[in-house]
C-alpha cells in the first residue's frame, strides 16, 4: 500500500504535468440560475453573462483575477488554472511558487467561492477575491459590495468572519469622501467642471458631524465603504480579502484618498497586535441577479450559510416590510407607554437619559427612571415593564469608549487588554519619583494623540498611566513633559527593559479595548441588555471597533459576540441602532437613524437635507433602510407636515425616530389628528399594503399625502399641494400673493404664523380673497401664534396651533381651480421691521383608492 508522503509527491507531479501540458487549463463557465460566469485557463474572469438575453457585464477586452494574493503591497495574479469539475475543485498557480486549491460550488443563486489550502502561505499577507470589474454602475454598494443598475445587481458577500469588504488597506477600512457619480445623466448632468470618479474632501471641519455633509447636488456621492468601487473607465469593481491576523503589523491609519485632506483627523501610525484569524478557510458568495430580486438573493445565502438573520415579527431586519420608525424619548417617563401605544411604535431609545459609558463595575451608574408624578424607578425594572407592554425599550450607549473615573478598566487599575499605538522598552530604572523616562527607541511616540487628532497621549506601564507630551529625536530618546500616575493611577518602580506602550485615545480622550478585551465587552453587553429587560439598543461611537486597526472584522466579532451573549442570557430580537453601518455590522443592524431635522428631511418643508441625500444613497445602495434621522415633533406641526414625514418614509423604504417629550407634545394642537394618522399609516404600512408604483407617487416632493380608512381593508390616500409662502412682508399696504390649485375647486383651508422677534406682534390683519371676500382679524397676534381658516371656521392660534379665539367668518369659502389672488394686509402700522408672515394654503386631489 503507497504511503501518503509517496502519494503527494506523485500527486504534485501529475499536476505540474497538467500545467507544463496544459491539459485541464481550460475555460470553465459556472453557472447560477441568472447569469453564468466564464474563467479562462489564467484563473481570470472573462465573462459575466444575463442568460436571459445575453447581455454581458464583463467590460470588454478586461478580465478579472479569480483571487489574487498580496505580499506587503503587491499583488499577485494568477498564471495558470485547472478545474476539476468532479471535486468542485479549482487550483491556481502564482508566481511566487504558491498554489491555491479553492472550492466552487454552483448554486442555484450564487457561486460560493472557498480557498481550502495555500501552500509557501508564510510569503503571503492576504487573499484578495477580486477586484472583479463590472459594466454596472449605476448603484455604488460600498458598504457590502455590490454594484446595481435597473437590471441586475452583482455582489459579494463574506460567508466567514474574517473575510471583509474590500482590498487590503491600513486598517481594512474605507473612511468618508465625496466622488463624483450620475445616477441618471440625464436628469442629474455633470457641469463642464467635474468628472466621473473625481474625490473631495468632506465638508466643514471634519469634526462636527453634521459639517460633514456639504454637498446638495445629486452627482456628489458619499463614499462610506471599500466593498465596491466606481471606475469611470467601464464601471465599477466590487472585492474582499481575507488576512493573515497572527501577524503583527505597522500600520499608518487612517489611509484617506489620495490627495484629500483629512481636516482635524489625520493619519498616525499604529501597532496592530495580532489575533487568531487567518485566511485559510476564507470563503465568498458571489451573485448576479435582477436587481429586484437582489435583497431576497442576499436572505438566501444569508439562510444557507448560516449567516446572522435576525428578524422581527417574523419578518428578515433587511426586508422592507420590516421596516418601523422608532420613538426616541427626552424627559420624563410619565407618557412614554401611552405614546408608544397610541402610535402603536413598539422602538424606544431612551435618549434623554444621557450617553451611556460602559463600566462593569457600575452597570447602572446610579441612574434611575425619572417621572414627574411618581417616584423614580431602577432601569431594570422599568426595561421589565416595557417588556410586559411590548416595547422594545434601550438606551443609548458610547459602545466601548472606555473613560478614564468612569471605567473600572481604566483607572484607578489600568487593565493590560487596553488598545495601543506604540510599544518599546525602558532603558533605565525608574523609581516612583521619577519623571525622566528613557526608552530604546522612538518609534512613532513623537505623534501626537490618535488618528481622531484629539492629541491624548498617555503611555501605560505595569499598572500605571503616564501623560507626556513627544519624545526627543536624539539619544537618549527621552519622553517630555512627563506627568506620572495619570487619573489615579499609582506610581511604579520598573526595571531596565521592562515595556511601556501609548495607549490607542477614543476621540473623548479615552480609551478602546483591544480584541480580548473588546470580547469582554461584547458579552457584558449581551448581559447588560437582558439584566435591564432591554431589547434595543443604539451604539454611537462605533468608531471603538476601528480603533484596534483589524477593520471589518473587529466589528463583525464584536456583533457576533454581543448576540451570542444577548441569545445565552435568555434576549430574543435585539434592536440594534449606531452612528454608521459598515459591511461588519450591516447583518446585525436593524436601523441607522444618524443624524436629524432639516440635515436629514424636512417633513414641513418637504425637502431633503443634504446629510439625508448623502445617507439615503448609502444606505439604498448597500440594501439598506434609508432614514430621515432623528425628527422631533414639533408642536406646531400641521396634520399634513406629520403625515408627510410618514408619506415619504414609506416611500423611500426609510426609518425615522420620532423625537417625543411630554412638553412639547401636550403643546401641540393638532395631537390627536396626528397620532391617529400615524397609526394609520403604520398599519397600512405593517399591511405592505402600498404597492411599489404608490411608493413612487409617495417620494414626489411636490406633494404632500393624507390618508384615510376606507374599509376593513381599504385605504384612500389624497395628493396635498401646499401653496407656501415664507418671510412675507406684514404692512398696511398688503402683500399680494398668486395662489395656484391644479385640482377642483374646494373649500377654502389656509393658515399664516407671524415670525420675528421675541415679543413682536402686529395688530391685527385682514385677508382679501380673488372674490374681494375679506376676513378681518381685528386682534394683537404675537410672533408665533397662527389665524387659521379651516372648515368654515376662523380663529386665532397658540404657538402650538391650539386654538385661542374664535373669530367671526363668512360661511365656507371656495378656493377656485386654477390661479387666484390674496391680499394679506396688517391693520395698523407694524412696528418691528423684522416681523413677517407665512402663508399656508393646501390643496386636495382625488383620492386613489387601494
Amino acid at each position: 500500500m503507497m504511503n501518503s508522503s509517496r502519494f503527494r509527491q506523485i500527486s504534485v507531479w501529475l499536476i505540474s504535468l497538467l500545467y507544463t501540458t496544459g491539459l485541464c487549463a481550460q475555460s470553465v463557465t459556472l453557472q447560477t440560475r441568472y447569469a453564468s460566469v466564464t474563467i479562462d485557463g489564467k484563473g481570470f474572469i472573462t465573462s459575466v453573462r444575463n442568460k436571459k438575453n445575453g447581455h454581458e457585464y464583463c467590460p470588454k477586452g478586461l478580465t478579472s483575477a479569480l483571487m489574487s494574493l498580496c505580499a506587503g503591497k503587491q499583488y499577485l495574479l494568477p498564471q495558470q488554472a485547472v478545474y476539476n469539475p468532479q471535486q468542485h475543485e479549482m487550483r491556481l498557480r502564482y508566481p511566487n511558487g504558491s498554489e491555491a486549491l479553492l472550492r466552487i460550488d454552483q448554486r442555484p443563486e450564487y457561486l460560493k467561492l472557498q480557498l481550502l489550502s495555500l501552500t509557501n502561505r508564510e510569503k503571503v499577507d492576504n487573499i484578495v477575491w477580486g477586484p472583479y470589474k463590472t459594466t454596472i454602475s449605476t448603484l455604488i454598494g460600498d458598504v457590502i459590495g455590490v454594484v446595481r443598475n435597473k437590471e441586475f445587481a452583482f455582489g459579494m458577500l463574506g460567508l466567514d468572519d474574517n473575510t471583509t469588504s474590500g482590498p487590503p488597506s491600513e486598517g481594512d477600512l474605507s473612511f468618508m469622501y465625496y466622488f463624483i457619480h450620475s445616477p441618471d445623466p440625464v436628469k442629474y448632468p455633470l457641469p463642464a467642471h467635474l468628472k466621473e470618479g473625481q474625490t473631495f474632501s468632506i465638508g466643514g471641519d471634519g469634526v462636527n458631524d453634521v459639517a460633514f455633509y456639504s454637498q446638495p447636488e445629486e452627482y456628489f456621492r458619499m463614499n462610506y465603504g471599500n466593498g465596491a468601487k466606481l471606475e469611470p473607465a467601464y464601471g465599477a469593481t466590487i472585492c474582499m480579502h481575507s488576512r493573515n491576523r497572527r501577524k503583527e503589523q505597522m500600520i499608518r491609519f487612517p489611509d484617506y484618498p489620495e490627495g484629500l485632506d483629512g481636516k482635524a483627523n489625520s493619519a498616525r501610525y499604529q501597532l496592530v497586535t495580532p489575533v487568531e484569524a487567518d485566511f485559510i478557510g476564507s470563503s465568498v458568495a458571489l451573485y448576479v441577479c435582477p436587481d429586484s430580486l437582489g435583497l431576497s438573493t442576499i436572505e438566501k445565502i444569508v439562510l444557507a450559510e448560516g449567516l446572522p438573520h435576525p428578524t422581527i415579527d417574523g419578518k428578515w431586519i433587511k426586508d422592507p416590510a420590516a421596516y418601523r420608525p422608532d420613538i426616541a424619548w427626552y424627559g420624563p417617563h410619565d407618557s412614554l407607554a401611552a405614546y408608544a401605544g397610541r402610535l402603536q411604535i413598539k422602538g424606544i431609545q431612551d435618549e434623554g437619559w444621557g450617553e451611556y459609558y460602559p463600566n462593569p463595575a457600575n452597570p447602572w451608574k446610579n441612574k434611575r427612571i425619572s417621572f414627574s408624578g411618581k417616584a423614580d424607578m431602577h432601569i431594570p425594572d422599568f426595561g421589565a415593564q416595557m417588556q410586559q407592554q411590548g416595547i422594545r425599550y434601550g438606551l443609548h450607549t458610547l459602545c466601548e469608549f472606555l473613560q478614564p473615573g468612569d471605567n473600572s478598566d481604566v483607572s484607578p487599575v489600568p487593565s493590560d487588554s487596553l488598545a495601543i499605538m506604540q510599544r518599546t522598552t525602558i532603558t533605565k530604572d525608574i523609581m516612583p519619583e521619577d519623571t525622566v523616562i528613557t526608552v530604546a527607541d522612538t518609534a512613532y511616540f513623537n505623534e501626537f494623540g490618535g488618528w481622531e487628532g484629539n492629541h491624548t497621549n498617555v503611555l501605560k506601564i505595569g499598572k500605571e498611566l503616564i501623560e507626556y507630551d513627544g519624545i526627543t529625536r536624539t539619544p537618549p530618546y527621552t519622553f517630555l513633559k512627563v506627568k506620572r500616575g495619570f487619573h489615579g493611577t499609582a506610581r511604579g518602580s520598573y526595571k531596565a527593559g521592562a515595556t511601556i506602550v501609548k495607549l490607542q485615545p477614543n476621540c473623548y480622550r479615552g480609551f478602546a479595548p483591544d480584541m480580548h478585551l473588546q470580547d469582554v465587552y461584547a458579552d457584558y453587553y449581551g448581559k447588560w441588555l437582558t439584566a435591564g429587560g432591554m431589547d434595543y439598543i443604539d451604539f454611537d461611537g462605533l468608531e471603538s471597533c476601528m480603533y484596534q486597526g483589524h477593520g471589518q472584522y473587529s466589528f463583525k466579532r464584536f456583533f457576533r459576540g454581543l448576540f451570542d451573549s444577548y441569545h445565552r442570557n435568555g434576549g430574543k430580537y435585539l434592536r440594534v441602532m449606531g452612528s454608521a453601518v459598515q459591511e461588519g455590522s450591516w447583518h446585525y443592524m436593524s436601523v441607522c437613524n444618524v443624524g436629524g431635522g432639516d440635515h436629514m428631511f424636512s417633513p414641513v418643508k418637504n425637502k431633503w437635507g443634504i446629510e439625508g441625500k448623502d445617507m439615503r444613497y448609502v444606505f439604498e445602495s448597500s440594501y439598506f433602510p434609508a432614514t430621515f434621522g432623528i425628527q422631533g415633533y414639533q408642536a406646531d406641526w400641521s396634520l399634513y407636515d406629520a403625515e408627510n414625514l410618514e408619506a415619504k418614509s414609506i416611500g423611500w423604504n426609510a426609518t425615522y425616530m420620532l423625537g417625543l417629550n411630554q412638553q412639547t407634545v401636550e403643546a401641540s394642537g393638532e395631537k390627536e389628528a396626528i397620532f391617529n394618522a400615524i397609526r394609520l399609516w403604520e398599519e397600512a404600512r405593517a399591511a405592505n399594503k402600498f404597492s411599489n408604483a404608490l411608493k413612487e407617487k409617495l417620494k414626489d416632493l411636490d406633494y404632500k399625502f393624507h390618508l384615510e380608512k376606507a374599509g376593513a381593508n381599504a385605504y384612500l390616500l389624497y395628493p396635498i399641494r401646499e401653496n407656501r409662502f415664507s418671510e412675507q412682508r406684514c404692512s398696511t399696504t398688503g402683500t399680494r400673493i398668486s395662489l395656484q390649485n391644479t385640482f377642483a375647486e374646494q373649500p377654502l383651508d389656509f393658515s399664516i404664523k407671524i415670525t420675528g422677534p421675541k415679543g413682536a406682534a402686529i395688530q391685527g390683519l385682514t385677508v382679501r380673497l380673488s372674490d374681494n371676500t375679506v376676513l378681518t382679524i381685528d386682534k394683537m397676534i404675537s410672533a408665533g401664534q397662527h389665524i387659521i381658516y379651516r372648515k368654515g371656521k376662523l380663529f386665532t392660534a397658540d404657538n402650538g396651533r391650539k386654538p385661542l379665539e374664535a373669530l367671526p367668518a363668512k360661511g365656507t369659502l371656495k378656493l377656485p381651480k386654477g390661479r387666484s389672488d390674496v391680499v394679506v394686509a396688517a391693520l395698523h402700522p407694524v412696528q418691528d421691521d423684522k416681523v413677517r408672515f407665512e402663508l399656508v394654503v393646501p390643496v386636495t386631489g382625488t383620492p386613489v383608492k387601494f
